[in-house]
């Protein structure tokens, strides 16, 4: 009976180093779990038989040191949530494992070829939330874009006077308010020139001209590449804030050179005031730009994907979604770094990172293994012992056996 106990006892050992020999080789694997085997003990009603190994689990929970790589599409999860990759085959797995890079579809893959997992941009920069898709970015340069809006916020200075000057008709009479002249600094109190694109990405300039008419009273005056597209009243009330309803303007730019569409700009004064200090703008912000050529990527913290151009613009191609479980440590290991889900794991919750139980992205950097060499090691010296004190019990059992058959 001895001899059987100590041939279970063995074989319980050997895949207990096993597991520990596993564990000490993938110390070095991004995203690795470490894995621990479970005994029990084996009995026929109160007969000892020995042991068994009940299965071996993941610390799945335990996160490991994040480790700087300096690569933009190297991504670690700063707490909780799993990368989502999907197969050719639609098998869907989770990982810690942010070791990503691009196919020759610009698709965002992992080192077998999986896609990662996110909400995808459109064409006009903006999220479709809710749609799980593989995440793409978009090859190629950037278009020029027309500016077709701007947003303008300054302050006025409430204690400038009326451009006055002399009437001609009465030169000893009273001053009379002077007319806007382009050419005429003393006909207008201040001035801002914005950038703006035409359809073709090529720049052009909108100068804004502002003149005082009176208490709480201005006109705005505008000029496209020096040539003048209308003029606009701005009202403000007593206490410096713009007169219901916010003054708003579409300016209509027609007849730029080059053949290039008419311009069509929503200017935006919101915020806009008139207190006593000196003019200042405090917002000026123009849609528009001109083509530029791709330059980078890079992934925020709240997995938003962004392209970076020559032109200075980013656009948005997409945002990494993580998943979460209730019970993570149900998950079914189909690698040290890859997961499924299960009954026992709960069906995948999926979120953005950075909200809630989901971790924030750290890009350029890696999750490394979470194995303890010490732990380990220990681990090996003990099962070592076991394995010997086991071999012990059969060479002891085998020369009893010797004994007993030398006696008859």
């Amino acid at each position: 009976m001895s001899f059987n106990i100590a041939l279970t006892g063995l074989s319980a050992v050997n895949e207990q180093l096993n597991t520990i020999g596993n564990n000490i080789a993938n110390s070095g694997t991004v995203g690795f779990k470490s894995s621990r085997t479970n005994f029990g003990s084996l009995y026929a009603e109160s007969q000892a038989m020995g042991v068994e190994v009940t299965g071996t689990s993941q610390s799945i929970s335990q996160g490991g040191a994040l480790t700087t790589t300096n690569r933009n599409l190297d991504l670690a999860i700063s707490g909780g949530g799993f990368f989502v990759t999907r197969a050719s085959n639609g098998d869907v797995a989770y990982t810690r494992a942010g070791v990503f890079g691009t196919d020759k579809d610009s698709y965002l893959t992992n080192s077998l070829g999986h896609k990662l997992q996110g909400y995808p941009a459109n064409a006009a920069g903006d999220l479709e939330t809710g749609k799980l898709s593989d995440l793409q970015l978009k090859a190629g340069g950037l278009p020029a874009k027309a500016t077709d809006a701007l947003s303008f916020v300054a302050n006025l200075d409430a204690n400038e006077k009326v451009p006055m000057m002399t009437d001609p008709a009465n030169p000893t009479g009273p001053e009379i308010p002077r007319a806007f002249d382009l050419n005429d600094a003393k006909s207008y109190n201040s001035t801002y020139t914005t950038k703006l694109y035409d359809s073709q990405g090529k720049e052009h300039t909108l100068t804004q001209y502002f003149a005082k008419t009176g208490d709480n009273n201005w006109d705005a005056h505008y000029y496209v590449d020096g040539a003048s597209i209308g003029a606009q009243p701005l009202t403000f009330t007593g206490d410096g804030s713009l007169a219901n309803p916010i003054a708003a303007v579409t300016l209509n730019v027609a007849g730029l050179t080059g053949g290039v569409a008419d311009l069509k700009i929503a200017l935006d004064y919101t915020g806009t005031s008139q207190y006593g200090s000196e003019f200042s703008v405090t917002s000026n912000r123009a849609t528009g730009y001109s083509a530029g050529e791709q330059t980078g990527m890079s992934v925020e913290k709240d997995g938003k994907v962004y392209a970076s151009y020559s032109n200075g613009e980013r656009l948005l191609q997409g945002q990494v979604v993580l998943a979460n479980f209730v019970n993570a440590e149900g998950l079914k290991n189909i690698s040290g770094t890859a997961w499924t889900e299960t009954a026992a794991s709960g069906a995948a919750m999926l979120g953005a990172p950075g909200v809630g139980q989901y971790g924030n992205l750290a890009s350029g950097a890696l999750e490394s293994s979470n194995v303890d060499l010490t732990q380990q090691l220990v681990g090996l010296m003990e099962g070592q012992r076991n394995y010997q004190a086991n071999t012990q019990v059969i060479s002891t059992n085998k020369e009893l056996t010797q004994v007993l058959f030398n006696a008859l």
